[in-house]
């Protein structure tokens, strides 16, 4: 334990960093990760700060070059030699502490790569594997922070990220309309009747609604079933996970009350409202023991 503490203070600055990134850029996830111990939100906070990273290079510097770097640098902390800088840094002492999962790194790059050369799904399976690149693998870095069985659950971490990340697509269905990416499924499209124009309006359409909602209902399903893996979280990182669902989860509900705006813009949780998410989580865990 020594050791461990010890090189997470010799590294504070570095994780300082990545703490940083995370509270400015997901108040959400910061919000559910915040209450951990100090070792394992700043090693969650390493793990987004990568995340983020490759994600902005993509969605804001619009950098395909700056991605191929981050890919070089990714393969030379894989073969031992860690970058001089406050993200690589930090990721080697939570490799070093944690059993991690080097793969999900570079498929993680892969999916943000995706999004460099995007093409809209074509079915559902397209889109969830899209998800997958993007966010299931999120759910595989992160767990072996959150559980020493981690193992046994990967199922469930993947599922986890999938149906955050098609939240995340639900909440954005407009301002990724404006930026010319359509995520839901073109055979889903045409099921539904829809095309690209009945994405460029302030009022969803009934049919519109529809597939939302089927896409909605799949996201639902798929928390419930990440939520199997609760009891083999360390009981330390119980109440983390359970929040982070809990709050990705409302943002639907919250789209639902709002009659769907989100064509016009993100849906997002009051302060109020997170408070009252959390709360509900902690009584839910509370009745689980």
């Amino acid at each position: 334990m020594t050791k461990t503490i010890s090189s997470f203070e010799y590294n504070r600055a570095a994780f300082d960093y990545c703490r940083a990134i995370t509270k400015r850029s997901s108040k959400t996830f910061f919000t559910a990760f915040s209450n951990l111990p100090p070792e394992r939100a700043n090693s969650i906070y390493a793990v987004y700060a990568f995340c983020r990273t490759a994600d902005d290079l993509v969605d804001i510097d619009h950098d395909s070059a700056g991605l191929q770097e981050l890919h070089r640098d990714l393969s030379e902390f894989a073969s031992g030699q860690v970058p001089d800088q406050p993200l690589w840094r930090a990721l080697a002492v939570v490799f070093d502490v944690y059993d991690m999962n080097l793969s999900a790194f570079f498929e993680m790059i892969d999916g943000q790569e995706r999004d460099v050369n995007f093409k809209q799904p074509e079915t559902q399976q397209d889109l969830e594997d899209y998800c997958y690149y993007v966010a299931g693998t999120v759910g595989l870095m992160v767990l072996p922070i959150l559980s020493v069985k981690h193992k046994r659950i990967n199922t469930q971490a993947i599922n986890l990220g999938i149906a955050m990340q098609l939240t995340n697509i639900l909440r954005d269905v407009g301002e990724d309309y404006q930026q010319g990416r359509i995520y839901f499924p073109r055979e889903l499209m045409s099921r539904y009747d829809l095309n690209a124009a009945s994405l460029n309006t302030r009022t969803p359409s009934s049919n519109f609604i529809k597939l939302w909602e089927y896409e909605a209902h799949l996201a639902m399903s798929k928390y419930d079933f990440a939520l199997s893996m609760l009891p083999e979280i360390d009981t330390v990182a119980q109440p983390s996970l359970l929040a982070a669902t809990y709050l990705y989860r409302e943002l639907l509900t919250v789209a639902r009350e709002q009659n769907y705006p989100i064509l016009n813009k993100p849906v997002s949780l009051s302060t109020k409202r997170k408070k009252k998410v959390l709360k509900e989580s902690m009584k839910m865990l509370k009745n689980r023991h």
